[in-house]
């Protein structure tokens, strides 16, 4: 009687363990096709983006450099280069762009200082790599990349990044000033709410609420992030994000943009995603790994699955933003639920898609 209990109770173990393993297999939609060899997206922030409020001159220059941006990236794909490579490459150029929040055009902090974030993913292994509240190197998109390749780790923040960075001794990885950021129009931000604090009483507590909503360069600065997805010839996707956070944050704040599977996630069983909007909901929602997650355990389309999460599951959290995006077979979504996204596609068809509005 032993005996055959043992064996009920194995039988049954097994039975169980089929149960979970089927549950989580991977569900596919039942067709599928191959709709690029090669893809690249990128975004350079969401936000009050309406052609109403913009010059002909500034929304040339948004278009010049996004251009720039995306075939710099399918220049490295087209090529047979990596996802990686074409990532980080696309990235810089935003960086080094006082148009987004990012690298040269980064917001202040409180106390007036320049504190940059980034994230970094490889979809083939599922490594990645992130830094926190940096302030001394030109490309945190970079070093980013370096924390995942050249250490144990995936999250280095502050001091310790910088730190980071310095010991690396690598070319790639240039170290400035903190001053090298500045750029006026967002200092005189900073200025404005710095000052609307200072005024803030019992009897005005919504000025500086006011302010945000009336400033466009603070009203949009926590959706300034850039980002960028990458498909290579060798099916490997890869994603990164790079942000200077919000204006006028305080006590170290840190937002989406270097939190995996929140600003950044990458898997090439499913998709790569780029988050840019307003972080503290993109963390509680997991908005980059949601999308993955319904591909992979509910069968969604990338379409679907983008779809679902910013235009009702970060809405309903109350959050704001968007997202690009590629799947294993080079489909593309840029969705936003804002007034506009800044934003660039390339295809194997060298097939170039700028947009900016609400389309």
């Amino acid at each position: 009687m032993k005996k055959l209990f043992l064996l009920i109770v194995l039988i049954a173990i097994v039975a169980c363990q089929e149960t979970v393993k089927e549950s989580v297999d991977v569900m596919v939609p039942e067709t599928q096709d191959q709709t690029s060899e090669f893809t690249i997206v990128i975004h350079g922030g969401a936000g009050t983006i309406k052609k109403e409020n913009m010059t002909p001159e500034l929304e040339k220059q948004y278009s010049d450099k996004l251009t720039e941006a995306v075939k710099a990236g399918h220049d490295i794909l087209k090529n047979g280069g990596d996802a990686m490579d074409a990532v980080e490459a696309s990235i810089r150029i935003m960086e080094d762009s006082p148009l987004f929040n990012s690298g040269k055009g980064a917001v202040f902090t409180h106390d007036g200082i320049n504190s940059l974030d980034a994230s970094f993913m490889d979809g083939k292994t599922l490594n990645a790599g992130a830094v926190a509240g940096i302030t001394t190197v030109k490309n945190p998109i970079s070093l980013a990349r370096k924390v995942m390749t050249d250490s144990e780790h995936v999250l280095l923040s502050g001091s310790g990044g910088d730190a980071f960075a310095k010991a690396l001794q690598d070319p790639n990885i240039e170290i400035v000033p903190n001053c090298y950021f500045y750029t006026e129009n967002r200092y005189q931000s900073l200025q404005r709410v710095l000052k609307r604090e200072a005024e803030k009483d019992a009897q005005n507590h919504e000025k500086v609420a006011q302010l945000e909503l009336e400033d466009p360069f603070i009203k949009d600065s926590k959706y300034g992030t850039v980002g960028c997805v990458a498909l290579d010839k060798n099916g490997n996707i890869a994603a990164g994000t790079s942000t200077g956070g919000m204006t006028n944050k305080k006590y170290g704040r840190i937002g989406d943009s270097p939190i995996i599977g929140s600003g950044t996630y990458a898997n090439n069983a499913t998709c790569g995603v780029s988050s840019t909007g307003h972080g503290e909901y993109f963390i509680r929602a997991q908005v980059a790994y949601d999308i993955s997650a319904l591909m992979e355990y509910k069968g969604m389309t990338l379409e679907q699955a983008t779809d679902v999460v910013i235009q009702k599951k970060l809405i309903d959290l109350g959050g704001t933003g968007g997202i690009v995006a590629l799947d294993h077979l080079g489909n593309v979504s840029m969705e936003f639920n804002t007034a506009g996204m800044y934003r660039a596609t390339m295809n194997d068809q060298d097939e170039l898609v700028v947009g900016m509005y609400k389309e």
